[in-house]
């Protein structure tokens, strides 16, 4: 078995250093169309018209809900992929944590009321003006888009409270099919040390908050233990209603994220209390030959994080 490990990580070395980068990469991407095929399937065979993507932070879900609609599209379906995060309170209205911070994680950060009121307009037939939410502002907007479902329509909601009754509880059981996105898959350097799956999602955060935020690896690390916290409260609970499970990990990820991210990462000060975190990530890296962004389709999950997706995901 330890040698079976090893052999694992020298393959992607050696697929990435003998210029068959691009053969790894197909691997990932036929394990994601499998599994989104076979899921897309049975919706279909199941008449579902609301689809529930939730997962934690940084496992794909907005890029799930694209591929997933493209694979719905190819069953003869109309999908419409929509964010859960389009319905948060203002600002004003968000509740606060017992320190008094605003708790973002807590279902009840969503306007539940008028979510249950849009949803259920939408499998009745109905039209609905489509809200976006202002995040610089902290404000619900109704620029002046509408939609409604067709016959043949699904509708494709991801966001991380997506598979908590409270949120579709209005809805029949048989309207509904429930997705929990999230990498599945850890990675096992020798035998012993292994790669768990929230490190997978940690690095992801860290490369769009660096790309897309502003924010440093010192900064995500730091606000790490809060993301942590909110998912085992908010969305661990709820991974058990969820009708199939979908493994955003992919064989080429650890190479194109040290790519992205290795050297933000070594801009972490020694003296800092998250350098211990930020030397561990870096030891799981140094195992990898890096992998450039030029190898990766624009459709893979994994440029939701390192940037150049061809959907709208943030």
């Amino acid at each position: 078995m330890l040698e079976e490990y090893k052999r694992r990580v020298a393959y992607i070395n050696e697929m990435i250093e003998s210029g068959h980068a691009d053969e790894l990469v197909a691997e990932g991407e036929a394990y994601h169309a499998e599994q989104l095929t076979r899921i897309a399937r049975e919706i279909v065979s199941r008449g579902a018209r609301v689809v529930l993507i939730a997962g934690p932070s940084s496992s794909g879900k907005t890029s799930t809900s694209h591929k997933l609609c493209l694979e719905l599209l190819a069953q003869g379906k109309q999908p419409v992929a929509l964010s859960l995060d389009n319905w948060y309170l203002n600002g004003t209205l968000t509740p606060l944590k017992p320190d008094g911070t605003k708790d973002y994680e807590s279902v009840y950060a969503i306007d539940l009321h008028q979510l249950e009121d849009d949803l259920k307009a939408l499998v009745a037939g109905q039209e609905i003006l489509l809200p976006t939410f202002n995040f610089a502002d902290e404000t619900r907007e109704y620029p002046g888009e509408t939609l409604s479902l067709e016959k043949e329509a699904v509708l494709v909601m991801e966001g991380i409270h997506a598979l908590n009754p409270i949120l579709t509880r209005h809805l029949r059981d048989e309207d509904k099919f429930k997705i929990f996105a999230s990498p599945m898959s850890p990675v096992s350097l020798d035998g012993e040390t292994w790669i768990p799956t929230y490190v997978h999602r940690l690095l992801r955060r860290m490369s769009r908050d660096y790309r897309t935020r502003g924010k440093t690896p010192l900064q995500t690390i730091s606000g790490w233990a809060d993301v942590r916290e909110g998912e085992e409260k908010w969305i661990e609970p709820f991974r058990t209603e969820a009708d199939v499970e979908f493994d955003t990990s992919m064989t080429y990820e650890l190479p194109a994220i040290r790519y992205t991210v290795e050297t933000a990462l070594q801009t972490v000060p020694a003296a800092a209390d998250e350098y211990k975190v930020a030397a561990k990530l870096l030891y799981y890296l140094s195992f990898f030959e890096g992998l450039e962004a030029s190898f990766i389709p624009r459709t893979s999950i994994l440029r939701e994080f390192i940037g150049g997706s061809q959907f709208n995901v943030g």
